[in-house]
């Protein structure tokens, strides 16, 4: 994948292109879906959207849905990886967004409104819907569904790709982590005291500017007087030449006279002189105080706003990921590692699955959280009674609805995971909504890398595109497959 390359001759004829080929798939899809007895987008308009965002796509079913707090919002039909190009299960997170790109290894096949989800370019992107799989690994949404998503989406946003059907449920487990009661309040206290040291750095900077100026005028008095006073002492140069050059006793006289006067302001002018500097010292010893005072609220200012980044930088979501395999919890935040442990896994033998669970919301002030999971077990959507059973592999229920899993996975698997107690401590303070905790028989997949959330491959299931992508490894101090596109 590259950014977006300009090619005029040949863009109006890709655009035309691309266009014929949305307006045959979607002739296609519609024809597709009304045998299915459904619309081709589902939206759902009566309410705001929400937080937080997470998509599904169903590879089974050849559809995507989105989902926040309150339940799905939008529905579309997808393609994906077409045989021996399988697009990956698994968990992944949109790691860079570009309305417009174009890929440099198909034919600069055009692309928009890409969302990636893997460095070695797997994404969700608009494009032709045969109403099968078919692309090289991507998932393809209708052109308009993908503009839309595009503009509701943000980074990080949680994309899971699972074989079958399926969807968030609420879930309440001891296991589950609380949200620290007071980050709020911290990052709001933070915040006012940021707003305070402006405040005092605005004011100290006036108080100095205020005595610069004061020192200013005070010097251009000093000068005024200094300026005054040598003239004067030439005119006095002046005077007593005139007295030795007169010759008649009147002309000595009006020279001594003018000199007399001379004196007499050259005492007003010294006497001028010292009031100035008497006014200029404190205003010098005021300048210097008060630039000194700046300074000190200049840097008190800076420490209290950097307090206030990390504050509100704590407040961002982090994502958790335990992996069966390798019995270690690892920590991430805006794509960042921060934190990495040894766990417990009981029964490590035995499999776990694959959980994903996000934290919806803060349940009260006490720092309870409301909680959702999404568990995939062996590439297959858990179902609980026998009646769930038999309308998941129908994949609906009556109403259409994507037949969510029960909760009885999930809570198992937290059931079996042993944290140490400080690790926990330190994640509890961390935790706020839009969290995540995942935990997979998987090890992290090796597409976690630099500037990307965790990425969980399930390997009992294809992994066509990827397989083909690795064969073109990243340069070095690069993300992985940085220079692989499709």
């Amino acid at each position: 994948m590259t950014p977006k390359h300009e090619r005029p001759r040949t863009r109006p004829v890709r655009l035309a292109i691309a266009g014929l080929a949305a307006l045959s798939a979607a002739t296609d899809d519609a024809g597709a879906t009304s045998v299915r007895g459904e619309r081709a987008i589902e939206t759902v308009a009566s309410r705001p959207v929400g937080e937080p965002l997470m998509a599904i796509v169903s590879l089974r079913n050849q559809r995507i849905t989105v989902y926040d707090a309150n339940g799905w919002i939008l529905r579309s039909p997808v393609s994906s990886g077409q045989k021996g190009r399988e697009t990956p299960a698994g968990v992944f997170s949109v790691i860079q967004k570009n309305a417009e790109h174009y890929s440099n290894l198909y034919d600069d096949a055009y692309m928009p409104h890409m969302q990636r989800i893997t460095w070695s370019g797997i994404a969700l992107h608009g494009g032709p819907l045969p109403g099968y799989p078919a692309s090289h690994g991507c998932v393809r949404l209708p052109f308009d569904f993908a503009a839309r998503l595009f503009e509701l989406t943000r980074m990080g946003m949680r994309v899971i790709v699972s074989p079958g059907e399926a969807a968030p449920t609420e879930i309440a487990h001891p296991a589950l982590f609380p949200a620290n009661p007071r980050s709020n309040e911290v990052a709001l206290a933070r915040a006012a005291e940021a707003e305070a040291a402006a405040r005092s750095a605005d004011q100290a900077r006036l108080a100095a500017v205020t005595a610069f100026r004061d020192v200013t005028r005070a010097r251009a008095q000093v000068r005024t007087a200094e300026n005054l006073h040598g003239r004067a002492e030439a005119q006095l140069t002046a005077a007593e030449a005139a007295i030795g050059a007169a010759i008649s006793p009147e002309a000595r006289q009006l020279a001594e006279d003018a000199k007399a006067k001379i004196v007499a302001r050259i005492a007003e002018l010294q006497a001028q002189r010292a009031a100035a500097m008497t006014e200029l010292r404190p205003k010098l010893d005021a300048v210097a105080a008060t630039r000194e005072a700046a300074i000190a609220a200049e840097a008190a200012h800076v420490a209290a706003a950097e307090a206030a980044r990390q504050a509100t930088r704590e407040l961002e979501p982090i994502s958790i990921f335990i992996s069966r395999k390798s019995e270690r919890l690892y920590v991430r935040r805006s794509f960042q590692p921060i934190l990495e442990s040894p766990v417990t896994v009981v029964d490590s033998a035995r499999p776990i699955g694959t959980h994903v669970f996000t934290a919806v919301e803060r349940a009260d002030r006490d720092g309870n959280m409301r909680w959702s999971v999404v568990s995939l077990t062996r590439g297959r959507a858990q179902a609980g009674s026998a009646d769930v059973v038999r309308r998941a592999h129908a994949g609906r229920d009556r109403d259409g609805e994507p037949i969510p899993p029960d909760t009885r996975g999930g809570k198992a698997a937290l059931d079996r995971i042993v944290i140490p107690p400080e690790i926990l401590d330190r994640i509890s303070e961390m935790v706020s909504p839009r969290s995540a905790l995942i935990i997979s028989d998987e090890a992290l997949s090796s597409e976690t890398g630099k500037d990307t959330d965790f990425v969980i491959v399930l390997s009992d299931e294809p992994q066509g595109s990827l397989k083909i992508r690795r064969s073109a490894r990243a340069p070095a101090g690069r993300p992985p497959f940085w220079g692989s596109t499709w």
